[in-house]
């Protein structure tokens, strides 16, 4: 069965905020780090996996991702803190 992601990545600091969907979490953060990728990502080194949510169809994660994207960073920080409060790195943990 395909999944599908919805992920936020931050930077060092916890100041910058990326939202992004992708079928391939562990490559596309990946691609990330690596700073393979062009963009806000690459600007502001967001690099560090601090949230992600699983669906099995894409049009619901993509769904997702524009509420999330048209949200306040408040939302999307509040989401973070309620699953990682520490705001670790969970790169390590994705298991597919």
């Amino acid at each position: 069965m395909q999944r599908y992601y919805v992920y936020i990545l931050t930077n060092e600091h916890n100041h910058a905020l990326y939202t992004g969907v992708t079928n391939d979490l562990k490559r596309r953060v990946s691609d990330h780090k690596r700073r393979s990728r062009t963009g806000f990502t690459r600007m502001y080194n967001a690099t560090k996996l601090v949230y992600y949510e699983v669906f099995s169809l894409p049009e619901t994660a993509i769904m997702r991702e524009k509420q999330l994207k048209g949200g306040s960073r408040k939302k999307k920080v509040d989401l973070i803190n309620g699953k990682n409060p520490e705001w670790l790195d969970l790169y390590g943990t994705i298991t597919a």
